[in-house]
């Protein structure tokens, strides 16, 4: 399959009804064509795991190209210089969180979550806590202490009132903190700090995230999940 016959099954999958709901969603829209992510998944598993065409596709710039070439890449194939270059031109919330499903699976992901995390680039700076929900949801062989340094980032970083930021910032402290019943405690006692901070934003990540920690549910369901320390 070559990509401009992907390039031509996306056209045939974009709707004009779906482009008018992205730039409502928040998604840049000005390179993108209109494709529904379920419609993404269903091409991708048709094309299987190809990476000299994930590699052409992202460099059209087109962006549901650019989120199908992350859902067929060869996670052998990646570099770190590949990681930083696609993570460099990430535009949208959508782009960031469909290629950190990939990115996850790298070695060196923790790496690029300390360094990604300093990053001044809105986006950039999301892809770090993005990264940090996809290893505390995928990750089941991952030791609780691994995430204590995950919550100093959160920690610090909470101040950054930038949507994109906090709202991440907000995810990776609720994902972090429903493993399991040692980290939901750890993460309760990170908000209780955070709020006193005093920042608009770090005000509403702690909030949001005590409100669903403390949750009768969530508590039910984390207390059956055994720490791994």
């Amino acid at each position: 399959m070559d990509i401009e016959f992907v390039i031509e099954e996306l056209k045939l999958l974009s709707t004009p009804e779906h482009f008018a709901k992205l730039s409502h969603f928040g998604i840049e829209d000005s390179k993108a064509l209109g494709v529904k992510i379920p419609l993404l998944r269903n091409l991708a598993k048709t094309i299987g795991t190809n990476h000299t065409l994930a590699l052409e596709l992202w460099d059209t710039e087109i962006h549901e190209a650019r989120i199908l070439a992350s859902m067929i890449e060869d996670g052998r194939m990646v570099t770190e210089n590949q990681v930083n270059k696609w993570v460099s031109s990430f535009n949208s919330w959508d782009m960031c969180d469909s290629c950190c499903d990939l990115i996850a699976t790298m070695e060196f992901v923790r790496s690029k979550i300390e360094e990604y995390a300093t990053d001044e680039r809105e986006f950039v700076k999301r892809t770090a806590f993005t990264l940090m929900c996809k290893l505390a949801f995928h990750d089941k062989k991952a030791s609780d202490l691994s995430f204590d340094r995950f919550f100093d980032i959160i920690e610090r970083e909470a101040w950054d009132e930038r949507n994109f930021v906090r709202k991440a910032v907000n995810w990776a402290l609720r994902q972090i903190g429903k493993r399991n019943e040692y980290l939901r405690i750890r993460a309760i006692e990170v908000a209780e700090r955070i709020k006193c901070q005093g920042t608009k934003s770090a005000v509403w990540i702690a909030t949001d995230a005590l409100r669903e920690l403390n949750d009768e549910k969530v508590v039910a369901r984390v207390n059956r999940t055994k720490k791994r320390l």
